[in-house]
């Protein structure tokens, strides 16, 4: 299937008016003990989104053995830190695993009350570029446990204890061969994601107006390791303010751009989903099933177009079995720091299947802290583990809202990092939070019907069908190997993992028929 959206969509007067962001800052703290690597601070600058963000990098300690074992522990004494909301530990190679437990305490900003021992989820490698991939194989990426929100905190407490294995220390003895428990080069990441994006506002006078055209000056190139997307070009479908009869005042609409200069990279993520939405525009907005299937035919336009061309233009147009399209919260909506992130986009074919993930980050957060919590995982992902972008396509929150995830178009087959070996013609959809005992919302439920179901819809696909995938290696499937899946799978079918959970996992069910459902099957 042909992709929908341009895969580069110039944007006039983008040059003129992105700004070059600041170069990410990094601040050298005195070397550790033992001769081990120092801390160092990561941040980056926002281009007025909101606050920045950064990431404090913390070299773990040897520590004393546990009493009971006798294991291995490395880790960190309580202290004082900069802000921070979520926590995790990487290493130097992204092949090594962890053999061991990993357990924090943080410290309430607000209260100063030190939290129970928490539970950081060891085994994350599954979530993942595919292997030989450039993401892959870049030099840059690390090794990494889940992330771990824990609120606004100020100071920190880590202990990372080494599986008991008779006769074997955690770390290899000189000339040994056996693999150490805990991989070189831990360090504990400490990530603030910064303040939320302002309100929106009235569009300032450098906000492009409804008027200007969107399709002369080339942004940011798209990558395919497959093929060579198709060109195209967009516009500005945004709509100018209006006014409220009733006080004169401005009337925002939901889906209105963000006020002031847009860099570059901003700009480009933007740009590509504006036959949607707006340029900057915080949210698309949800379209019920007639605007939907509309919305269908143009984006299809082109195949439409030929279809009707070979019938002598008289063959009658199909209606599409795909769900409404639900509202989503765009990069720009949850603040995004562009900078981040590689320029480019890579995208895949199609979208045949979409995984179910659950986060792993734990269920302490409100609906309202949802964009700090992924703005957290996309500086993790970015930063502390070097991937090119977030991992995920979409995430959705406890309410149900849904946010788009890595940048490319939400429309468009973009390439994620989220399920080993099956990443290509595959979706990744993360819920937030951690469903191995505890049960999801409903309301995250149906968001992942909602959005599986437009989705899948503008590919083809039949949420309660199932499909062939191509492994590109992991721990269930060689490299090569032709598997049969759900078209909607957990990210267990295709690696041997427990995500998404046991308990959301039992819900799929619910999810592949009310899929099928909003798409009128």
């Amino acid at each position: 299937m042909r992709r929908f959206l341009a895969s580069s969509i110039g944007v006039t007067c983008a040059a003129a008016l992105a700004l070059p962001l600041a170069p990410s800052g990094a601040a050298a703290a005195a070397a550790a003990p033992g001769g081990t690597a120092p801390a160092v601070t990561r941040a980056a600058v926002t281009n007025g989104a909101g606050t920045p963000g950064s990431t404090q990098s913390l070299p773990l300690q040897p520590l004393d053995p546990d009493r009971a074992s006798g294991a291995a522990t490395f880790g960190l004494a309580p202290r004082s830190v900069r802000p921070f909301s979520l926590v995790g530990v990487i290493w130097d190679d992204p092949a090594a695993e962890l053999h061991g437990q990993v357990q924090v305490r943080a410290r309430a900003a607000d209260t100063g009350v030190w939290s129970g021992w928490q539970d950081v989820e060891t085994h994350n490698a599954d979530h993942a570029a595919d292997p030989e991939t450039a993401e892959r194989t870049s030099g840059r990426a690390r090794g990494a446990t889940a992330p771990l929100w824990v609120g606004a905190s100020d100071g920190v407490e880590i202990r990372v204890r080494a599986e008991s294995r008779s006769g074997s220390e955690a770390e290899p003895k000189a000339g040994s061969e056996s693999t150490p428990l805990l991989p070189p080069g831990m360090r504990l990441e400490l990530v603030d994601p910064g303040e939320d994006p302002p309100p929106q506002d009235t569009p300032s006078e450098d906000t492009p107006s409804e008027d200007t055209p969107f399709g002369d000056t080339p942004s940011e190139g798209a990558e395919n390791p497959d093929r060579n997307p198709g060109e195209g070009t967009g516009e500005n479908t945004g709509q100018p303010t209006g006014q409220s009869p009733a006080d004169g005042s401005a009337v925002i609409p939901a889906d209105a751009p963000r006020t002031g200069v847009m860099s570059a990279e901003a700009t480009a993520a933007s740009a590509v989903n504006a036959p949607l939405a707006p340029l900057g525009a915080t949210e698309i907005p949800a379209l019920n099933r007639a605007e939907t299937e509309e919305e269908y035919h143009v984006l299809r336009g082109t195949e439409a177009a030929g279809q009707e061309a070979n019938a002598g233009g008289q063959a009658p147009r199909a209606e599409p079995y795909i769900g409404p399209r639900p509202g989503i919260v765009t990069r720009s909506g949850w603040g995004a720091d562009e900078s981040l992130r590689e320029k480019s986009f890579v995208y895949t074919d199609k979208v045949s299947a979409a995984f179910v993930h659950h986060s792993a980050s734990g269920n302490n957060y409100t609906c309202a802290e949802a964009p700090s919590v992924i703005r957290s995982i996309y500086r993790y992902h970015t930063e502390s583990m070097g991937w090119r972008d977030i991992g995920y396509n979409f995430l959705v929150d406890k309410c149900g809202k849904i946010y788009e995830g890595r940048a490319g178009g939400v429309a468009n087959p973009v390439l994620g990092a989220h399920t080993l070996g099956f990443n290509s013609n595959s979706m990744g959809v993360a819920v937030l939070g951690t469903f191995s005992s505890t049960s999801p919302p409903a309301a995250a439920v149906t968001g992942v019907a909602q959005l599986t179901a437009w989705k899948l819809g503008l590919h083809g696909m039949d949420p309660s069908a199932k499909t062939y995938l191509t492994s590109g290696g992991g721990n269930l499937y060689g490299k090569g190997t032709q598997v049969r899946l759900n078209v909607i799978s957990g990210h267990r079918d295709g690696f041997n993992t427990e995500c998404p959970g046991g308990k959301l996992y039992d819900k799929l069910g619910t999810v592949r028929s009310a899929a099928a459902g909003y798409q009128g099957r």
